[in-house]
């Protein structure tokens, strides 16, 4: 069981019967009344997100989830398909599952599959990968007197913000996370 001090970003846990993963956390103590933790949640099954507050002595059951190797093969439409690396069994992952991830997946890379009760519910990407930048505006000097930042299109389809020196044909690192710039490759 874990306690609301156990409880921070990216920690996964059993929340109304489904597995839930926190992606925003802020720890509050006000005076006489006891800690609370208010948190947003994201459904790992649906992709759904919910806020909720924990009161101090609240206990959540961790989340028994299995994690194994697969490889992306392509996307139709809104539906994502994977192939177990050791298995060979395909499967598909609607966007809404996957959220914001979609944005960084490319042909043929290697992710992290979830696995809640023996079903593929969601993936796991590096924190940081190296995309090419199919387009960007050329940057103009005499903008540099804060750190300005100008919309890029990776090669996967996505817009990310990077600072004016970067060019098209450029490989940056992109924190999957937050989709933010995190340097040059």
């Amino acid at each position: 069981m874990l306690t609301i001090s156990d409880l921070k970003v990216g920690t996964k846990f059993i929340f109304n019967d489904n597995p839930c993963v926190i992606i925003a956390s802020e720890h509050s103590k006000q005076g006489r009344a006891g800690a609370v933790l208010r948190c947003k949640l994201k459904n790992l099954l649906n992709g759904a997100t919910v806020e909720h507050t924990f009161a101090g002595a609240e206990k959540v059951e961790e989340a028994n989830l299995e994690t194994k190797k697969a490889q992306f093969l392509y996307r139709d439409g809104n539906q994502f398909f994977f192939m177990d690396s050791i298995s060979f069994e395909q499967f598909e992952l609607p966007k809404a599952q996957i959220g914001h991830l979609a944005d960084f997946l490319k042909d043929g890379e290697e992710v992290d599959l979830l696995y809640f009760d023996g079903t593929p519910i969601n993936i796991q990407l590096p924190i940081k990968m190296k995309f090419k930048i199919t387009y960007t505006e050329p940057g103009f000097k005499g903008n540099t007197a804060t750190n300005v930042l100008k919309p890029a299109t990776i090669e996967t389809g996505a817009e990310i913000k990077v600072p004016i020196f970067v060019k098209e044909g450029d490989e940056v690192i992109v924190d999957t996370r937050t989709g933010e710039y995190v340097e040059r490759a």
